[in-house]
């Protein structure tokens, strides 16, 4: 059996929304726009989303996930992933309230 590979770049897009508060930044996320042979349409990965301690509590992170989420939609994205740790519960029911669904598991290599 003789397996070969072929590469090839596919474009992707990063957005990096920032919420602040009285020009200081307090809060920011990332979104990366990506496409792939099974869908006519892009999909979201939501990333690295993160408010300062100082303003947790009084919503800014629902601020901030939904403003991602609106960009995904603007985007035409068919459907948005919100990864985080087993061990932000707190994450997680902030994602459900905001109409994110458990779906399956990630598994990570650290490289």
């Amino acid at each position: 059996m003789s397996v070969n590979f072929k590469q090839q770049d596919i474009d992707a897009k990063g957005i990096r929304i920032a919420i602040s508060d009285n020009g200081l930044e307090i809060g920011r996320a990332y979104i990366y726009l990506m496409q792939n042979d099974l869908h006519d349409r892009p999909f979201g990965l939501m990333e690295d989303v993160y408010v300062d301690e100082s303003y947790r509590g009084q919503g800014m992170g629902s601020k901030l996930v939904a403003k991602v989420i609106e960009v995904a939609k603007e985007s035409n994205c068919y459907k948005l992933i919100a990864t985080s740790r087993t061990s932000r519960p707190k994450v997680h029911q902030l994602y459900q309230r905001l109409g994110f669904a458990q779906h399956g598991v990630e598994f990570r290599m650290d490289l």
